[in-house]
């Protein structure tokens, strides 16, 4: 029998059979490995502890000390189980696929009723006994003749269809415990006790077309998630429910921010109070980015077809795009424009316009670019994910040997402004060439080493995001991480050689010639929908003082307080505080309970003392003790609270 050479963590290497298994190496080193064993990485892929290994290769065994894969494993044995739970209590479902996903998997069954909370109950129920059971999980490769005919014996139809969709050089695994078999690419345990029944809980149904065709009949999709015990299963329902609680659909409800309705969908009506906020956070990115020597500009909404052929965008995001035609008059064809779901061609042609010099460079854009993209109705999600939305949009045009400088100035621009608006941690990721990309593998390469060189020149080591640039050059991505531990990308910088080719950008350079510039894209927030949304949710609707869009309600205990209640508000707006009158003929906890519910954060209370006493009774939002304070001393305070950072 031929030999196989196996390399181990450690450097060490070994001769095996070819043929071995990962379980049987496990053994080879000892009793309590092979006990402890659940899979392996062989050559990096993970592998089932009972499939042959047959060439040379290096192998490390895994234990539940390894999380990655033990979460791996479990789940997705735990789809399989859920589905075995399914057909076993109902025998006339169809089962389809069930893939890991992010904290768990989901299942999509073929079902007349549709599945209810209670069935959820039941099904969590039964997969407890199966896991119980400890069955044995086994699995063959088999032909496709032998594969399809099974299936077709067994009315599973959607199997038939999975096996015509794998390629023919793709062997055909088949999983089994008990008598419950399904189609699947592995790996898996060694048997279902090895699986945490207190470390998982069937979570929600929804709608899927089945392989996500609408054309296709509509399945129903339930979703489970799992972790290694019940510890963790518990930190992450709790994690779940104050994500609940911080969702910001449900405070710019209750704050009365923005609503959304079906006529526009992915369109945000900002009510007063949300626009406040906008118009707040803008006004403050307007004067940092003048601080930043960039000059503003603002670009047309709807575009000729053209532009976006010369940039390479109607090629590359076309399904992206709302399309307009439009008969012109005595034209002989329509027509046919786009909503701009970028700026960066629209401010090329105002550099293009005029000549310009190398002494002109690093020439700094900015705009308040409102851009519209088709996003899935199902990838919609409250003001994160919209249609319409506004970026920070800015584009340096440089020379070559001015990136390095333009991505340090830039790196500390974002992070005095991540730091003013309470996230001064963030991390930072370099995405390279995406698949689908414009100009050549040598322009690419020229810009990863000149933006990954000057994020190193920064002092920053970037974390790698392979394939995920943008098509037109590779980037920097902004992550944030929030209270409760979510990241949240926002901030984006790109070096694009490409576009000013594509656009014919040039500047006269020192030497009397025209060069093409550098193109950086850049922006800090993202949009301005997603950056508030981000805000709310980070603080639980309890804005930092200077964003709330009402910073202070005077509320009067007693109707002789009404004269003075007028003459605070007026102090108080004198010197810039949003502040609004309650005089309802309402008791005090009343007022009180209705403005903290709409994150009010400071309220003044005037009673018979205080008008007595010129004094106010001063509430904050989130503490239960109150403090009274003199009129002069309440008004300085605000005076000062109610600027923003970059004023202070």
């Amino acid at each position: 029998m031929s030999k196989i050479h196996l390399t181990f963590p450690d450097g060490h290497k070994r001769d095996f059979a070819s043929g071995v298994t990962p379980f049987e190496v496990a053994k080879s080193i000892s009793i309590s490995l092979s006990k402890a064993a659940i899979s392996a990485f062989i050559d990096g892929q993970h592998w089932d502890l009972s499939w042959p290994i047959i060439r040379s290769g290096t192998i490390s065994i895994n234990t539940t000390k390894d999380s990655a894969p033990a979460l791996e494993l479990i789940r997705h044995d735990l789809a399989h189980v859920m589905a075995r739970a399914v057909q076993e209590l109902w025998v006339d479902v169809k089962v389809t696929i069930g893939p890991v996903i992010k904290n768990g998997w989901y299942y999509d069954f073929d079902r007349k009723d549709p599945f209810t909370q209670n069935d959820l109950i039941t099904i969590e129920k039964k997969m407890k006994e199966i896991i119980n059971l400890r069955d044995p999980i086994t699995t063959e490769i088999w032909e496709r003749s032998k594969a399809i005919e099974f299936y077709k014996k067994n009315n599973e139809k959607y199997k038939v269809e999975l096996i015509d969709a794998i390629g023919n050089e793709e062997p055909l695994r088949m999983y089994w415990h008990g008598n419950w078999q399904d189609l699947c690419r592995g790996p898996h345990f060694q048997h279902t006790g090895q699986i945490p029944a207190d470390g998982f809980k069937l979570m929600s149904v929804a709608g899927a077309y089945w392989r996500g065709d609408s054309k296709n009949k509509m399945l129903q999709r339930i979703y489970g998630v799992a972790f290694q015990n019940r510890e963790g299963l518990k930190n992450y329902l709790n994690f779940l429910e104050e994500a609940d609680k911080r969702d910001h659909r449900k405070l710019g409800k209750t704050m009365d921010l923005f609503h959304m309705q079906e006529e526009a969908p992915g369109q945000i009506f900002w009510h007063p109070n949300g626009w406040k906020i906008y118009t707040t956070l803008q006004d403050y990115m307007r004067r940092k980015q003048l601080d930043g020597n960039y000059v503003e500009v603002n670009t047309p909404q709807v575009v000729d077809r053209r532009l976006w052929e010369k940039s390479g965008h109607w090629e590359k995001y076309q399904e992206n795009m709302f399309i307009v035609e439009v008969d012109e008059e005595h034209a002989k064809e329509k027509a046919v424009n786009a909503l701009k779901p970028m700026n960066c061609p629209c401010h090329v042609q105002i550099f293009n316009q005029g000549l310009k010099s190398y002494r002109e460079l690093p020439l700094r854009m900015a705009e308040f670019g409102s851009c519209n993209r088709y996003e899935p109705s199902g990838a919609l999600h409250g003001i994160m994910r919209v249609r319409g939305f506004t970026q920070d949009d800015g584009h340096i045009f440089c020379q070559e040997d001015q990136i390095e400088s333009e991505t340090k100035f830039f790196i500390e621009f974002l992070s005095n402004i991540y730091r003013d608006l309470g996230f001064p941690k963030y991390r930072i990721l370099f995405s390279d060439r995406p698949q689908i990309r414009s100009g050549s593998d040598d322009v690419w390469e020229k810009a990863e080493n000149a933006l990954l060189s000057a994020t190193r020149a920064a002092g920053v080591e970037p974390e790698m995001n392979p394939g995920e640039g943008a098509f037109y050059g590779p980037k920097l991505e902004f992550v944030l991480t929030d209270a409760i531990g979510r990241d949240w990308q926002c901030g984006t910088f790109q070096v694009d050689f490409v576009m000013p080719e594509r656009l014919d950008a040039s500047y006269v350079g020192d030497d009397g010639a025209k060069h093409r510039p550098v193109m950086l894209h850049r922006a800090t927030l993202g949009s301005f929908e997603r950056f508030i949304g981000i805000l709310i949710e980070e603080h639980s609707g309890k804005l930092p003082f200077w964003l709330a869009p009402v910073q202070v309600v005077v509320a009067s205990i007693i109707s002789d307080a009404t004269e003075m209640v007028t003459t605070l508000v007026n102090s108080l707006r004198n010197v810039g505080v949003r502040v609004e009158t309650d005089i309802r003929n309402e008791k005090i906890n009343y007022k009180v309970r209705e403005h903290s519910l709409k994150k009010v954060p400071i309220i003044l209370a005037l009673g018979n003392k205080e008008v007595e006493n010129q004094t106010v009774t001063v509430r904050r939002l989130g503490e239960k003790n109150t403090e009274i304070l003199s009129l002069t001393e309440i008004i300085n305070s605000l005076k000062t609270l109610t600027l923003p950072p970059d004023l202070r």
